[in-house]
């Protein structure tokens, strides 16, 4: 085994321990082993370090660090500043990874240099790790990243990217100020570089959990954080988004819609996507995603049932974990 890292894994973690052994095992499962793995415990109160230092005592990979809970964003940024290996993989601490995640990845970028983020599609699995019939395909919506990514974060969750360590060198880190949206905030100023592709591997290698809840969220708070991405991405590249604006705001008011109905307000639902449906309704008949998602709020009532049903529990979903998906 080579105890030089090519991978540093970051797995950010706040009371998330009766799912974190699931994440730490499908690591030590991989067929590439040169990784480093970074448990960032967040300020966690139910026993997480202790889980941890079980990994670590068999395994010098595994490394635990702790921080006062400061955020997704904060703990990313804070396992990245002491990674090091060249390449960087994210892994929430409630996800899991196919035995060739890594590899599949590793291989892709030595062979291309002009690859700066590899992706995969990504399993949707349920509450209790059982496999749903969701998936999450990572197919742009359009063939030039920014304007995809605008519209649609194509990458779909924080645990399947792997990029280069340089990349955080050049656009910066992990936005800590906004509450929700940062992985597309991070993911738009790669983007912006024009320097850096984005490779989807079509094979599904990343177990994106959707846990069962009865919280509530706050859609405006939510709409808040991803105008603000909206409005740096313009700041950044004004001539070549300005032209994209009312699309990327008919799909943002169709994700909030989408999450609206998610957590059983249909009014709300139905209320942001006649916003937009006035942005930009040639989503509708562009994107079949798009139109399903109009015809859920329309028959809203059964949609809700497919989608408890689907993950096995007759609850809402964990709005922390769908806010992040863009495709269910």
């Amino acid at each position: 085994m080579s105890t030089y890292p090519r991978v540093s894994v970051v797995i950010p973690a706040y009371n998330v321990r009766s799912y974190l052994e699931d994440a730490l095992i499908s690591l030590e499962h991989q067929s590439f082993q040169a990784f480093e793995a970074i448990v960032v415990d967040d300020g966690s109160t139910d026993g997480t370090a202790d889980l941890v230092e079980q990994f670590c005592q068999r395994d010098p990979r595994f490394r635990l660090v702790t921080k006062p809970n400061g955020g997704l964003s904060s703990a990313r940024n804070y396992g990245i500043r002491q990674a090091q290996a060249e390449y960087i993989a994210m892994l929430d601490g409630d996800d899991r990874y196919e035995p060739d995640k890594l590899a599949n990845h590793v291989a892709r970028l030595d062979r291309d240099p002009q690859i700066g983020v590899v992706y995969s599609a990504s399993k949707i699995i349920r509450d209790d790790g059982q496999q749903s019939w969701m998936s999450l395909s990572g197919k742009p919506i359009f063939s030039d990243a920014l304007v995809s990514l605008l519209c649609k974060n194509f990458i779909g969750n924080g645990s399947n990217a792997m990029f280069r360590r340089a990349l955080v060198d050049e656009v910066g880190e992990f936005d800590e100020t906004l509450r929700s949206s940062e992985d597309l905030d991070f993911w738009l100023r790669v983007a912006a570089t024009r320097r850096w592709r984005f490779y989807r591997e079509s094979q599904a290698l990343c177990c994106y959990r959707v846990r069962s809840s009865g919280l509530s969220f706050n859609v405006a708070q939510m709409q808040r954080s991803h105008e603000q991405v909206l409005q740096a991405a313009y700041l950044r590249s004004p001539e070549q988004i300005e032209p994209w604006l009312p699309t990327a705001y008919a799909y943002m008011y169709r994700l909030l819609a989408r999450l609206a109905l998610t957590g059983g307000d249909t009014r709300q639902a139905q209320q942001l996507m006649q916003q937009a449906w006035d942005c930009d309704r040639s989503i509708f008949y562009r994107d079949p995603r798009s139109l399903l998602t109009l015809l859920a709020v329309k028959f809203a009532p059964i949609a809700k049932q497919l989608i408890e049903r689907s993950l096995g529990k007759s609850q809402r979903l964990d709005i922390a974990k769908s806010i992040q998906s863009r495709e269910l």
